[in-house]
């Protein structure tokens, strides 16, 4: 008979066994739950491979590119002014490439290599670049495209901005 105040070894090792089952189905049930959300979440049904076609971003492409400048940032005019941007779009290699081509005081046309991935109907693109020192080196850029659009938001050390593209006339992409 153990003593007033004090509790057996038996009775502690029962409460303790008790309390080890107690975790083990807890955690179990804690990791079935996340299994099943991450497995029914919209970020991994992104993920996942899709079953429809990848949308044909190839081809050219025009419309304006200008600095990201809000109206709310009491942006003048001249800092809104977009400019005329034209686009070749070829699938190489497993991802893409494109040529831009334009006006920005001068005239310029770089070659970028594309990563994208298929979300949908849509090829989420994003990429970095050197443009060189003159043009404001390195640019970090993201973009979305579909078989009739392209848009991206692109930025450096000294600038931002953004593009917008629809399909030449006459071009289908195909």
């Amino acid at each position: 008979m153990p003593l007033r105040g004090f509790t057996s070894v038996r009775s502690l090792t029962m409460k303790m066994a008790g309390r080890q089952v107690l975790v083990l189905v807890l955690m179990a049930s804690f990791f079935n739950w996340l299994t099943s959300w991450i497995v029914m979440s919209p970020v991994a049904a992104q993920e996942k491979p899709q079953a429809g076609a990848l949308p044909n971003v190839a081809g050219e492409w025009t419309g304006t590119w200008g600095p990201y400048a809000p109206q709310t940032q009491g942006a003048t005019d001249k800092q809104r002014k977009e400019m005329r941007l034209d686009c070749s779009v070829v699938r190489k290699d497993g991802s893409w490439q494109a040529t831009f081509e334009g006006e920005c005081g001068r005239p310029y046309k770089y070659t970028i290599k594309m990563e994208g991935r298929q979300a949908g109907d849509v090829v989420l693109f994003k990429g970095t670049t050197d443009l060189g020192e003159k043009d404001g080196g390195v640019y970090d850029w993201i973009g979305r495209a579909t078989d009739k659009e392209f848009i991206g938001f692109y930025t450096s050390a000294k600038y931002s901005g953004v593009f917008r593209l629809s399909r030449k006339a006459g071009d289908s992409g195909r």
